[in-house]
């Protein structure tokens, strides 16, 4: 255990995605309503590159990105660059994996800002599952059905997540890491015919290369069960929309709660209408609703407390700048009465 789960008790962090363009602009945003767990922004109205697709893509055998459609030509020489690939994964090459400006503006100025002496740091990669399924190759297959090409997305995005929490380090050795799976919602579907098994493969095989904490963020419904018997350390879902989903998972949240596990409760919308009849106030008693239902099934109401973030429900690069920071301060405000409600500062 790289540094204690347990001090997270209700601080505020974010998924990622900002709407700003000026990168200094959004990072100034997050130093101010989350000192304590700031997150780099990324920036996809800014670039195509800022895609959350495309963002981690550099590097990778075969990636075309030309008139705002990412994909992999398979009908090219793929055996050299998958052969570099493996070889950096073996090797630890981590530096030959590097985000480059152009892809995360946000990154590196949040790499410079003035965070101050922030309690851990939080940074985020497209998971496996959905970056296998949202890119597709030259004839629109996703590669993930490809079983060659899904096991080296796996080992790219563990290099690229490695990468990026080494530079974080050197701004907190409390680093998190979140994957983010929007396409886990869609697993079990008619739409996604993903076994089970290989989709925790795919996750086991990035969580490999985080070594402080990692997350996975799922902004829609899915089957819980599954992503809490991985070995990730923080659930982050959509609590605002789907928050009642947990509580059909009670014996497999308890566990994970009592091997030390923190769920992120997404509780302040990102649908710009949606916030705008929200309130700190009205959005901690909705929280309180959702730990009340996993409460009633067994799960210790103390532990659903101590080991919690908040979060927005998914990232805020759709709406306003505005009302982004609107969100922002909201969440702070959730933290901040949450924490003093339950005596958890």
């Amino acid at each position: 255990m790289p540094w204690s789960r347990f001090e997270l008790s209700g601080l505020a962090t974010a998924v990622g995605s900002m709407p700003h363009t000026d990168p200094k602009e959004a990072c100034a945003l997050v130093a101010r309503f989350l000192p304590e767990i700031p997150a780099w922004p990324q920036l996809p109205q800014r670039s195509f590159l800022e895609n959350m697709y495309v963002q981690f893509s550099q590097g990778f055998p075969g990636v075309v990105i030309e008139e705002e459609r990412i994909h992999v030509d398979r009908t090219g020489k793929l055996g050299e660059p998958l052969e570099q690939l493996y070889t950096s994964y073996l090797d630890s090459e981590i530096e030959k994996y590097a985000i480059s400006l152009d892809y995360a503006a946000g990154l590196h100025a949040f790499l410079k800002a003035d965070l101050g002496s922030p309690f851990a740091i939080k940074g985020q990669v497209t998971g496996p599952i959905s970056w296998g399924l949202a890119v597709t190759d030259q004839d629109r297959r996703p590669i993930i059905y490809d079983d060659v090409l899904s096991d080296a997305v796996a080992k790219h995005l563990r290099l690229k997540a490695a990468w990026q929490e080494w530079k974080l380090n050197a701004i907190s050795p409390n680093t998190i890491i979140f994957i983010d799976e929007p396409y886990m919602a869609s697993l079990g579907s008619a739409f996604v015919s993903l076994p089970p098994e290989q989709a925790v493969a795919l996750l086991e095989e990035v969580f490999g290369g985080i070594s402080g904490l990692k997350g996975v963020h799922c902004c829609g419904n899915t089957d819980w069960s599954l992503l809490l018997a991985t070995s990730l350390d923080i659930l982050n879902l959509d609590a605002y929309n789907y928050g009642y989903t947990l509580a059909l998972y009670p014996d497999e949240a308890k566990a994970f709660l009592e091997r030390g596990g923190v769920v992120a409760w997404g509780i302040v919308p990102s649908d710009e209408q949606a916030l705008k009849g929200e309130t700190a106030k009205s959005l901690l008693d909705r929280l309180e609703e959702e730990i009340g239902a996993l409460n009633r099934k067994g799960v210790s109401l103390d532990l659903l407390r101590k080991q919690s973030l908040v979060t927005p429900s998914c990232g805020l690069g759709s709406i306003s700048p505005e009302a982004a920071a609107w969100a922002l301060e909201v969440l702070a405000g959730v933290s901040e009465e949450l924490r003093k409600r339950y005596r958890l500062e």
